[in-house]
């Protein structure tokens, strides 16, 4: 058994809900304390992850009990905390949709879990969900205009922010993301 200061149970919640609740326990741990954030959706992994490293927080890793995440994080001290930051360029899912219409060249990056993809995305829409985006960059062309999304724009925001630091310019994250989206969408079933 791991050893933690408090424990989080953000069982049967979606993005972005797990990141909202871990920020604010997160808040009342000391530096150095340990969180255990239990969790049931399987895009919290990643989720967590990049947060982490976003803030500064330590991702000490996850453990699967049962269809249970067990995801533990160690809060970060004073100077190793970093202001969470937010990709700079943003696109309403309308402008997305009236770009989609207008037939403009673009590439759609869903960082969504698989079956997230499978039940609902929109048609030409590229899958790769947000954990394994980091050793599959190479799969997309850094010429491309590239919109990102997600659920809500919290975990295409963190895809969008790897994306431009493996030197990518043309990436924008797409808010508030597919479960506003109106446009056309398919399913894979």
């Amino acid at each position: 058994m791991i050893k933690t200061d408090q424990l989080l149970d953000a069982k049967g919640l979606a993005c972005p809900m797990p990141i909202v609740r871990t920020k604010k326990a997160i808040n009342d741990l000391l530096p150095g304390q340990v969180l255990e954030i239990q969790a049931t959706d399987k895009g919290s992994t990643a989720d967590l992850k990049a947060w982490a490293q976003s803030t500064g927080h330590q991702y000490l890793g996850t453990i699967e009990e049962d269809g249970v995440l067990k995801h533990y994080l160690r809060k970060a001290s004073t100077d190793e905390e970093k202001p969470e930051t937010s990709h700079p360029h943003v696109v309403q899912n309308e402008q997305l949709k009236a770009k989609l219409e207008a037939g403009e060249p673009m590439t759609i990056l869903d960082v969504r879990e698989e079956a997230e993809f499978m039940f609902n995305h929109i048609p030409g829409a590229i899958s790769i969900p947000l954990g394994e985006l980091e050793n599959r960059v190479t799969e997309l062309n850094k010429l491309d205009e590239i919109y990102v999304i997600c659920r809500t724009g919290k975990r295409s925001d963190y895809a969008a922010q790897t994306l431009a630091k493996n030197g990518f310019e043309k990436v924008w994250n797409v808010v508030p993301g597919i479960c506003q989206w109106n446009g056309t969408t398919k399913n894979n079933l």
